[in-house]
């Protein structure tokens, strides 16, 4: 690594003197590699993925290096790289050429993308990690009929239009789901300088050299073998392992069945990958799924093949299995949203499980979700993807009507065989035999569901909408919502005895008057899950009442007779299934001002009903509904797939995501004004709005058809640039295809 005191005596590199850089600068029109001279004593240690450090507008910034090249079109004077960081070679070209179809994707720069994919260096755990790659080379796997065969239509659910040969061919996408638009280049012109020092060189970053860790095998004789009643209760199951273990690029839409140890299932695919000599990513939603992920991996697998990235690990642990991976030494990655960018060598397979979970929506700019994460790197690196879940998205749909992936699912005599008894609580036999089930919270058929299962010893899982003891209360005399007098807040009560406390300021308000009719007297407009606990609690007498929410999230229970109180998401495994599972207060659910209303509450009913016993074991599922709506009619007969598909035509004749494309532009009136005004929007764009966002900002929408999808992106970022060139004062916020557009 070079050193300060000999500045004026370095001297170029003899072989590839030019490095590429991306400059960790946050300016949507400074989103390009720039180009920067390599010296001798630095020529070593800059390899393309290591860290680096260079002078850029008169600052030393970090940056990640991204290639090595001959020369560079900027025909004036370069600036030296400062120093390597770290010879660690942190950045995979794959995950290069990820992060910027990425940022293309949704609008953003690449500095913002790869500062998500690579967690901050730790020089002790670098020093301390083994460098030299563990994996022992095993005999090659059965040769493939080539590297982009696939399987015929009949035999397998997972074929994919024929691709040009090559290692980076990818299939050609139009009107793909996944496709992701091809790297636009930068602003015309003549490549912009900064004081003399780094100049820009486009925006298409040059990687050479292989993978580091390309081509390697691992030991598979300690990987267990598929177990009976596993991936063979689906039809084409065993045709997807088949091409797993072939290598080829198989891609499916999952649909879980009821009562699925879909953990095992994930490890067995997992397996599969690994036994042909090629990597696997696997993204869950939350540390519990994690959790049974992990351990399902350590049996199917045996240890030492796969590592899990959670926040709860702390950096330096988390960096050292990040490393782990980068390096080479294990071939398998699962993890929470961040690990959709895991430095797996020479992926095969990537996998995300209930990937309508907002939990896998990023946070941060420029905000990507890790389904279409993984699903553009599956198509980049030209490997198999499985999409898996109880319940199926509009994208998840989308994928299968477009011919990208194929469905695995299960024959009807087999989810006969595996689904619980449903039996809504709103139609017209139900309410012929109970004329109060209307109006009731827990109506007679699903107190004698729940008796019942208590009676035979069995635990009764009960899921409630919302959390707390009465997280909304409004007055008794004219129902108007009871607001806070200092902020107007929603007021709520946290126990029986307390008084009303706001949820914004958390200031209390014991004196609380309606400001309509005066009376001082509150009802409940909506229960929570305390609550119903305490009322349940008195409706089974002698049985344990226990909840699970966001305070204490229970994992399991014992298979003996309770009550559990859940809040969606937080549900528990019960030892043997619950014996019954009563969906409540449906209403909350399915009256949200939400596009995705409807396809949520079917996500939670059947990850909530998938816990129950099957129905020739006595398990049912009463959700308090009416039995004609769609989501109660996907839930009676247990099928997904067409609710998405209905969903899916709804959103295709309103123009709605995924069957087109959105973005919106969030800010204060004014600069969302000058950004419109500045971005060159493709034909056929209609601007929506505005709308209020806050109480001092404003929000447009502008809707493309998919094939504009990459225009729109464009054009958003290249207005963006512009602004940040005139150093503009007021933010925007620009977000494509948002989890909370509606």
């Amino acid at each position: 690594m070079g050193t300060k005191g000999t500045r004026s005596e370095r001297e170029p590199a003899e072989r590839l003197p030019v490095a590429r850089v991306c400059v960790d600068v946050p300016l949507a029109h400074l989103d390009r590699p720039f180009d920067y001279l390599v010296s001798t004593a630095d020529d070593e240690a800059a390899q393309p993925g290591v860290r680096v450090k260079v002078r850029f507008a008169g600052q030393q910034v970090g940056g990640f290096l991204l290639a090595r090249v001959e020369s560079s079109d900027h025909g004036g004077k370069l600036a030296y790289l400062e120093k390597v960081v770290s010879p660690e070679r942190v950045l995979d070209p794959e995950i290069i050429r990820l992060a910027r179809a990425v940022a293309d994707r949704y609008a953003g720069n690449l500095a913002d993308v790869l500062r998500l994919a690579v967690p901050p260096r730790h020089a002790r755990v670098e020093s301390q990690t083994e460098k030299s790659p563990l994996p022992t080379t095993a005999p090659d796997p059965a040769p493939a009929e080539s590297p982009t065969s696939v399987l015929s239509d009949a035999e397998s659910p997972t074929s994919v239009p024929p691709v040009a040969e090559g290692p980076t061919s990818v299939p050609p996408v139009a009107e793909s789901p996944t496709s992701v638009p091809p790297e636009a280049g930068g602003a015309s012109g003549d490549p912009e300088t900064v004081e003399g020092e780094a100049v820009s060189a486009g925006r298409e970053p040059v990687v050479v050299g292989p993978s580091p860790a390309a081509g390697r095998r691992w030991e598979t004789a300690a990987i267990r073998e598929p177990v009976a009643g596993g991936w063979d209760s689906y039809a084409a199951g065993p045709a997807y392992l088949r091409a797993l273990r072939d290598a080829r690029p198989a891609r499916a839409v999952w649909s879980a069945l009821p009562g699925e140890a879909w953990p095992e299932r994930i490890a067995e695919a997992a397996a599969a990958t690994v036994r042909s000599g090629r990597g696997v990513v696997i993204v869950v939603a939350d540390a519990r799924d994690l959790d049974r992920v992990d351990r399902a991996l350590t049996s199917v697998l045996g240890d030492g093949l796969h590592v899990a990235l959670h926040a709860a690990l702390g950096p330096s642990e988390r960096y050292r299995r990040f490393l782990a991976a980068a390096r080479g030494r294990v071939p398998v990655v699962v993890g929470t949203r961040s690990a959709m960018w895991a430095p797996v060598p020479d992926v095969g397979l990537v996998v995300i499980w209930d990937d309508g979970d907002d939990l896998h929506a990023e946070p941060r700019a420029p905000y990507p979700h890790a389904r279409d994460v993984l699903l553009t790197r599956a198509r980049l690196a030209d490997c198999a993807a499985l999409v898996g879940g109880f319940a199926r998205t509009g994208e998840g749909q989308l994928l299968l009507e477009t011919g990208w992936a194929r469905e695995i699912v299960a024959d009807r005599a087999v989810l006969r065989r595996r689904s619980p008894a449903v039996t809504p609580t709103g139609d017209d036999l139900q309410m012929a035999r109970d004329s109060g089930a209307a109006i009731a919270r827990l109506p007679s058929v699903a107190w004698q569901a729940a008796k019942q299962a208590l009676q035979a010893g069995v635990p009764v899982l009960v899921q409630v909408p919302r959390r707390g003891y009465l997280p909304s209360v409004a007055c008794i005399e004219c129902r108007t919502p009871a607001r806070c007098p200092h902020c107007s807040g929603p007021l709520g009560l946290h126990g029986a005895r307390d008084v009303p406390v706001c949820h914004w300021c958390g200031r209390a308000s014991a004196d609380y008057q309606c400001p309509n009719c005066q009376d001082r007297r509150l009802r409940a407009s909506v229960i929570g899950a305390k609550r119903t606990a305490e009322e349940l609690g008195r409706a089974f007498p002698g049985f344990p009442v226990r909840t699970s929410g966001r305070e204490q999230v229970l994992a399991d229970v014992p298979g003996e007779a309770a009550v559990v109180v859940s809040t969606p998401g937080a549900e528990p495994l019960a030892e043997g299934g619950f014996g019954a599972v009563l969906l409540l207060d449906t209403w909350a659910l399915l009256s949200r001002a939400d596009l995705r209303a409807a396809e949520e509450t079917m996500r939670r009913w059947l990850n909530a009903a998938a816990l129950a016993r099957p129905a020739q074991e006595g398990g049912r599922v009463v959700v308090v509904a009416d039995g004609s709506l769609a989501p109660v009619q996907a839930l009676l007969r247990w099928d997904p797939g067409w609710f998405a598909a209905r969903e899916l035509a709804e959103r295709r004749d309103l123009g709605f995501p995924p069957a087109a494309r959105m973005a919106s532009v969030t800010g204060q009136a004014t600069a969302v004004a000058e950004l419109l005004s500045l971005a060159r929007l493709p034909d056929g764009a209609e601007v929506l709005g505005p709308v209020p966002a806050t109480d001092e900002q404003e929000r447009m929408l502008l809707r493309v058809s998919r094939s504009r999808a990459a225009d729109l992106a464009h054009a958003l970022h290249e207005a963006a640039g512009v602004r940040s060139a005139r150093k503009a004062a007021l933010p925007v916020r620009i977000q494509v295809d948002p989890a909370d557009m509606f």
